[in-house]
């Protein structure tokens, strides 16, 4: 009986430490995504309201670098991040934000300030319920993030496909499905990254559980602004 009774308590503890290991590694997790999130924010709006440095961007094949090097620098990051240092997996983490800012700036031109502004809140509401749904939930997600990749990568065909047709039926269909899969993959991902906080905690390892930090924000931050970006052209003031 003493025996089980020492158990049970080493059992307790180890959930207490978890508990607390996790809520620290999710405030990091949110940490870093709302640090990148104001990194692009303030380049997003300093390249935008300047009509001069607008123009050298966007009026020249300049913007398609500016396009597509964000996209370049994730699958980079997500290639690479075990052989980089935290301090190096870090800085890549804060450019690829600058680089975000600079690709997603033409908003400051295309739509009002106030809508912006407006979207932005109802992002940020949004994000924060279907975040909280994922951490709580005991419902395993992950057969629905299956089903969410893979509508995500349809629709990045279909807009790649549209730079060309121009059609304006399927950006709004892009759009439309694009906030129901990021919402979705706003609670897949932040379950998961709970999940493989759990899983590995007990490793003790410092270094990976920092690069873990940085992956999960960076999941979350792309939800984050794609669902913005989308709701914006569906519901944005444009100037």
């Amino acid at each position: 009986m003493r025996t089980i009774g020492t158990t049970g308590r080493a059992s307790t503890t180890v959930g207490v430490k978890i508990d607390e290991g996790l809520r620290a590694h999710m405030n990091k997790v949110y940490g870093l995504m709302s640090a990148a999130m104001m990194i692009t924010g303030i380049v997003a709006y300093l390249v935008g309201t300047n009509d001069s440095l607008l123009y050298s961007i966007y009026s020249t094949p300049l913007q398609w670098v500016v396009m597509l090097a964000p996209l370049g620098v994730v699958f980079w990051l997500s290639a690479a991040i075990n052989r980089m240092s935290l301090g190096t997996a870090q800085a890549v983490f804060w450019g690829f934000a600058g680089l975000m800012g600079l690709s997603i700036s033409y908003i400051f031109a295309a739509y009002t300030g106030i809508s912006i502004a407006q979207t932005f809140l109802i992002t940020a509401i949004a994000f924060a319920s279907l975040s909280l749904v994922g951490y709580t939930t005991k419902k395993d997600l992950s057969g629905l993030g299956s089903f969410l990749i893979m509508g995500l990568i349809g629709i990045i065909i279909a807009a790649i496909v549209n730079i060309f047709l121009a059609s304006d039926a399927i950006a709004f269909a892009v759009s439309v499905l694009g906030v129901l899969i990021f919402a979705g993959l706003t609670a897949y991902d932040t379950q998961r990254i709970k999940n493989t906080y759990i899983e590995m905690a007990s490793t003790g390892n410092s270094e990976w559980l920092g690069k873990s930090a940085i992956m999960g924000a960076l999941s979350l931050y792309l939800n984050f602004l794609n669902m913005f970006l989308m709701l914006l052209h569906l519901f944005g003031s444009r100037e």
